[in-house]
């Protein structure tokens, strides 16, 4: 069922690491020192997973001042101006929301860094003279959902060279392999019942890209929320589910002692109502190493629940016939 070898992508996870940072290595830095008021990031589905990432890692470990946005849509948001630098993160290249935003910073003369593998991205932005980080990625029908380690590796290395970190981060090397075996044995767990995963805001990306992943490779539904917020709305909701759950609760040992407590009981109250609950640690030493080790997991946890329910993980069929629909419309 495996047609296109997404274990193989899953296996050389770690390998992005070092290859983002080289498809970073020709943008150098401006000429003009500048002071950026915001972070702008234009992209969308996979291509918006690397500054989800990024952006959780500025404000939690970084505790930066520098406001980020990722814009999902047809415009920049009303803010955007000269002050802003905007990344535009496509990895096809062609993806239309995001050449739209790309379209409006050239024609209001922003500053504009590139992220694709191709595509009309990459034309825009040799033609307007853009610094561009070019993916070259040889795996058939690569998905952008798993470009993600490229694409954050990447966006470091910009932010550093631009000025706005100090030192690029060391991001510790993980070892895929030894993640495959647990997310086997928890996609089979969860088989059947429809997967919730919980996080804190602080890793609220990787809940996020679980959620993602199981979505586009095991074909089937799955959602995602943060702590202290659920706790205050959707948690009551889980008094009379209608469906079989399982709520995965994704922590790390040093999380804010307030939302430890809050995930235990939290758990608790679901398992008086029924509900199966997973309590999945975010391993490391570092936050790096915690996040890249769970997205790992995840993706297991997301392929061998495809294989489980007979799903060629890697083909998103439904998102190619919708493009199709909207050109033909």
């Amino acid at each position: 069922m495996d047609t296109f070898n997404l274990r193989k992508v899953i296996l050389e996870y770690p390998q992005q690491i070092h290859w983002g940072q080289k498809f970073a290595g020709k943008i150098t830095s401006p000429s003009e020192k500048t002071s950026y008021n915001n972070l702008i990031v234009c992209g969308m589905g996979g291509s918006a997973l690397p500054a989800e990432i990024l952006a959780d890692y500025l404000f939690f470990e970084e505790k930066s001042s520098l406001p980020i946005h990722i814009c999902r849509d047809y415009q920049l948001p009303p803010y955007a101006n000269k002050k802003s630098l905007i990344f535009i993160s496509s990895y096809s290249g062609n993806t239309e929301e995001t050449i739209s935003c790309f379209h409006e910073a050239l024609k209001r003369k922003l500053p504009i860094v590139a992220f694709a593998a191709g595509g009309k991205v990459e034309q825009l932005a040799k033609k307007n003279h853009v610094p561009l980080v070019k993916y070259k990625i040889n795996f058939p029908n690569f998905q952008p959902r798993y470009a993600a380690g490229y694409g954050v590796v990447a966006m470091l290395e910009v932010l550093t060279k631009y000025g706005i970190l100090a030192t690029m981060p060391r991001i510790p090397k993980i070892d895929s392999r030894e993640k495959e075996i647990p997310g086997e044995d928890l996609a089979k767990k969860i088989k059947g019942t429809l997967p919730i995963f919980y996080a804190s805001n602080r890793f609220r990306a990787v809940a996020q890209n679980w959620k993602i992943k199981v979505n586009e490779n095991a074909k089937t539904p799955a959602f995602w929320n943060v702590f202290p917020e659920l706790n205050h709305n959707e948690m009551v909701g889980m008094t009379l589910p209608q469906c079989p759950m399982s709520v995965i609760f994704l922590s790390a040992e040093d999380e804010n002692p307030a939302i430890q407590k809050r995930i235990a009981i939290t758990e608790k109250l679901f398992q008086v109502k029924g509900l199966a609950t997973e309590k999945v640690s975010l391993e490391g030493k570092n936050y790096w190493e915690k996040v890249f080790n769970s997205l790992v997991l995840g993706d297991w946890v997301s392929y061998y629940l495809a294989l489980e329910y007979e799903q060629d993980p890697t083909p998103v069929i439904m998102v190619e016939d919708f493009k199709k629909a909207l050109n033909q419309s």
